[in-house]
Protein backbone atom coordinates (compact mmCIF):
# COMPACT_ATOMS: atom_id res chain seq x y z
CA UNK A 1 0.00 0.00 0.00
CA UNK A 2 2.82 2.66 -0.89
CA UNK A 3 1.91 5.79 -2.61
CA UNK A 4 3.82 5.57 -5.86
CA UNK A 5 0.74 7.25 -7.72
CA UNK A 6 0.85 10.45 -9.84
CA UNK A 7 2.35 8.53 -13.09
CA UNK A 8 -1.43 7.57 -14.16
CA UNK A 9 -0.40 6.88 -17.89
CA UNK A 10 -3.09 10.05 -19.03
CA UNK A 11 -5.04 7.31 -21.74
CA UNK A 12 -5.86 5.17 -18.96
CA UNK A 13 -9.55 5.11 -17.66
CA UNK A 14 -10.70 4.94 -14.07
CA UNK A 15 -14.03 3.55 -14.08
CA UNK A 16 -16.22 4.76 -11.43
CA UNK A 17 -19.49 3.12 -10.66
CA UNK A 18 -21.92 4.87 -7.81
CA UNK A 19 -25.40 4.63 -7.00
CA UNK A 20 -27.94 5.44 -3.94
CA UNK A 21 -28.36 2.14 -1.17
CA UNK A 22 -30.65 -0.61 -2.58
CA UNK A 23 -29.45 0.12 -6.32
CA UNK A 24 -28.15 -2.83 -6.43
CA UNK A 25 -24.62 -2.04 -6.84
CA UNK A 26 -22.70 -4.29 -5.12
CA UNK A 27 -24.70 -7.45 -7.31
CA UNK A 28 -23.34 -5.38 -10.45
CA UNK A 29 -19.97 -5.08 -8.94
CA UNK A 30 -19.84 -8.40 -8.71
CA UNK A 31 -20.60 -9.57 -12.02
CA UNK A 32 -18.36 -7.07 -13.91
CA UNK A 33 -15.46 -8.74 -12.26
CA UNK A 34 -16.18 -11.52 -13.68
CA UNK A 35 -17.75 -11.05 -17.01
CA UNK A 36 -16.26 -7.36 -17.98
CA UNK A 37 -15.02 -7.54 -21.94
CA UNK A 38 -12.08 -5.31 -20.76
CA UNK A 39 -9.79 -6.19 -17.47
CA UNK A 40 -11.13 -4.47 -13.97
CA UNK A 41 -9.12 -4.22 -11.03
CA UNK A 42 -11.09 -3.14 -8.16
CA UNK A 43 -9.49 -0.60 -5.99
CA UNK A 44 -9.66 -0.89 -2.02
CA UNK A 45 -10.58 1.18 -0.52
CA UNK A 46 -9.29 2.77 3.33
CA UNK A 47 -11.41 3.37 6.19
CA UNK A 48 -11.28 4.62 9.79
CA UNK A 49 -14.25 2.03 10.84
CA UNK A 50 -13.30 -1.21 12.47
CA UNK A 51 -13.03 -4.07 11.01
CA UNK A 52 -16.13 -6.34 10.92
CA UNK A 53 -15.93 -10.09 11.36
CA UNK A 54 -14.90 -12.06 8.74
CA UNK A 55 -13.10 -9.10 6.87
CA UNK A 56 -9.50 -9.27 5.63
CA UNK A 57 -7.09 -6.30 5.99
CA UNK A 58 -6.39 -5.38 2.24
CA UNK A 59 -8.70 -7.58 0.75
CA UNK A 60 -12.02 -5.74 1.79
CA UNK A 61 -10.78 -2.42 3.08
CA UNK A 62 -6.94 -1.20 4.25
CA UNK A 63 -7.96 -0.48 8.05
CA UNK A 64 -6.09 2.28 9.12
CA UNK A 65 -7.03 4.33 12.51
CA UNK A 66 -7.61 7.49 12.94
CA UNK A 67 -4.10 9.28 13.18
CA UNK A 68 -2.71 6.55 10.14
CA UNK A 69 -5.64 8.21 7.99
CA UNK A 70 -4.47 11.72 8.54
CA UNK A 71 -0.89 11.21 8.13
CA UNK A 72 -2.05 9.83 4.45
CA UNK A 73 -4.40 12.64 3.52
CA UNK A 74 -1.46 15.15 5.15
CA UNK A 75 1.00 13.39 2.60
CA UNK A 76 -1.66 13.79 0.10
CA UNK A 77 -1.84 9.79 -0.64
CA UNK A 78 -5.76 9.92 -1.87
CA UNK A 79 -7.31 10.07 -4.36
CA UNK A 80 -10.71 11.59 -2.66
CA UNK A 81 -11.68 10.81 0.64
CA UNK A 82 -14.88 11.47 2.71
CA UNK A 83 -16.45 11.43 5.85
CA UNK A 84 -19.29 9.51 5.34
CA UNK A 85 -22.28 7.79 7.16
CA UNK A 86 -22.82 10.19 9.77
CA UNK A 87 -20.64 7.79 12.24
CA UNK A 88 -17.33 9.91 12.02
CA UNK A 89 -15.71 7.06 9.99
CA UNK A 90 -13.56 8.23 6.74
CA UNK A 91 -13.73 6.58 3.42
CA UNK A 92 -11.06 6.71 0.81
CA UNK A 93 -9.26 5.81 -2.25
CA UNK A 94 -5.31 5.50 -2.01
CA UNK A 95 -3.41 6.97 -4.92
CA UNK A 96 -0.95 3.69 -5.38
CA UNK A 97 -4.71 1.56 -5.40
CA UNK A 98 -4.62 3.26 -8.92
CA UNK A 99 -1.22 2.89 -9.51
CA UNK A 100 -1.23 -1.07 -8.79
CA UNK A 101 -4.36 -1.50 -11.28
CA UNK A 102 -2.14 -0.10 -13.52
CA UNK A 103 0.39 -2.33 -13.13
CA UNK A 104 -1.22 -5.07 -13.26
CA UNK A 105 -2.54 -4.28 -16.25
CA UNK A 106 -6.41 -3.15 -16.11
CA UNK A 107 -8.41 -0.37 -15.43
CA UNK A 108 -9.15 1.18 -12.16
CA UNK A 109 -12.47 0.18 -10.74
CA UNK A 110 -14.05 2.14 -7.85
CA UNK A 111 -17.30 2.40 -6.45
CA UNK A 112 -17.45 5.07 -4.31
CA UNK A 113 -19.94 8.29 -3.54
CA UNK A 114 -21.19 10.99 -5.57
CA UNK A 115 -18.49 14.23 -4.10
CA UNK A 116 -15.71 11.46 -4.52
CA UNK A 117 -16.57 10.86 -8.06
CA UNK A 118 -16.55 14.60 -8.72
CA UNK A 119 -13.45 15.21 -6.98
CA UNK A 120 -12.25 12.47 -9.35
CA UNK A 121 -13.50 13.88 -12.60
CA UNK A 122 -11.50 16.93 -11.56
CA UNK A 123 -8.04 14.92 -11.28
CA UNK A 124 -8.87 12.67 -14.13
CA UNK A 125 -10.85 13.88 -17.27
CA UNK A 126 -10.87 10.34 -18.75
CA UNK A 127 -12.51 8.52 -15.83
CA UNK A 128 -15.99 6.69 -16.88
CA UNK A 129 -18.30 7.13 -14.65
CA UNK A 130 -21.47 4.84 -13.91
CA UNK A 131 -24.51 6.14 -11.89
CA UNK A 132 -26.89 2.76 -11.35
CA UNK A 133 -30.48 3.31 -10.25
CA UNK A 134 -33.97 1.85 -10.46
CA UNK A 135 -36.16 2.86 -12.50
CA UNK A 136 -38.79 4.41 -10.00
CA UNK A 137 -37.96 6.49 -7.01
CA UNK A 138 -40.88 4.32 -5.16
CA UNK A 139 -38.94 1.10 -5.90
CA UNK A 140 -36.15 2.62 -3.51
CA UNK A 141 -38.80 2.80 -1.18
CA UNK A 142 -40.18 -1.18 -1.52
CA UNK A 143 -36.53 -2.39 -1.55
CA UNK A 144 -35.51 -0.88 1.88
CA UNK A 145 -38.56 -1.70 3.71
CA UNK A 146 -38.62 -5.04 2.19
CA UNK A 147 -35.64 -5.98 4.26
CA UNK A 148 -37.61 -5.59 7.79
CA UNK A 149 -34.29 -5.09 9.55
CA UNK A 150 -34.63 -0.96 10.42
CA UNK A 151 -36.75 1.87 12.01
CA UNK A 152 -38.89 3.90 10.52
CA UNK A 153 -36.67 6.86 11.19
CA UNK A 154 -33.38 5.23 9.80
CA UNK A 155 -36.00 4.26 6.63
CA UNK A 156 -36.95 8.38 6.66
CA UNK A 157 -33.01 9.46 6.54
CA UNK A 158 -31.73 6.67 3.70
CA UNK A 159 -34.83 7.58 1.95
CA UNK A 160 -33.82 11.57 2.22
CA UNK A 161 -30.39 10.35 1.10
CA UNK A 162 -31.05 8.80 -1.81
CA UNK A 163 -33.05 11.74 -3.22
CA UNK A 164 -30.01 13.75 -2.80
CA UNK A 165 -28.06 11.11 -4.52
CA UNK A 166 -30.34 11.36 -7.23
CA UNK A 167 -30.21 14.80 -8.15
CA UNK A 168 -26.68 14.31 -9.08
CA UNK A 169 -26.38 11.64 -11.58
CA UNK A 170 -26.75 14.31 -14.27
CA UNK A 171 -22.88 14.69 -13.30
CA UNK A 172 -21.78 11.03 -14.57
CA UNK A 173 -21.24 10.03 -18.39
CA UNK A 174 -23.80 6.97 -17.87
CA UNK A 175 -27.01 6.39 -15.91
CA UNK A 176 -27.76 2.55 -15.63
CA UNK A 177 -31.21 1.58 -14.75
CA UNK A 178 -30.81 -1.91 -12.97
CA UNK A 179 -34.19 -3.02 -13.10
CA UNK A 180 -33.11 -6.13 -14.55
CA UNK A 181 -29.41 -7.04 -13.67
CA UNK A 182 -28.39 -8.83 -16.62
CA UNK A 183 -29.53 -5.96 -18.88
CA UNK A 184 -27.52 -3.80 -16.37
CA UNK A 185 -24.32 -5.45 -16.70
CA UNK A 186 -24.63 -5.75 -20.46
CA UNK A 187 -25.16 -2.05 -20.94
CA UNK A 188 -22.32 -1.36 -18.83
CA UNK A 189 -19.59 -4.11 -20.85
CA UNK A 190 -20.81 -2.45 -23.91
CA UNK A 191 -19.96 1.03 -22.23
CA UNK A 192 -16.16 -0.38 -21.43
CA UNK A 193 -15.88 -2.14 -24.77
CA UNK A 194 -16.62 0.88 -26.80
CA UNK A 195 -14.36 2.69 -24.99
CA UNK A 196 -11.46 0.77 -25.05
CA UNK A 197 -12.08 0.62 -28.56
CA UNK A 198 -12.11 4.16 -28.98
CA UNK A 199 -8.68 4.41 -27.23
CA UNK A 200 -6.85 1.72 -29.73
CA UNK A 201 -8.05 3.26 -32.72
CA UNK A 202 -6.33 6.62 -31.44
CA UNK A 203 -3.29 4.71 -30.70
CA UNK A 204 -3.12 3.54 -34.54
Amino acid sequence: MSASSDNLHPDTPIVVLSGPTASGKTTIVNRLMQESPVKLIKAISATTRPRRKGEVDGEDYYFLTQEEFEERQKNDEFLECEQVHGLGYWYGTLKSEVARAEQEGGWPFLEIDVQGTLKLKEQFPQTITLFVRTSSDEEYEKRIRSRGTESEEVIEKRLETIRKELELAEHYNHVIINDELDRAVAEIGTILKQREQELNAGRI
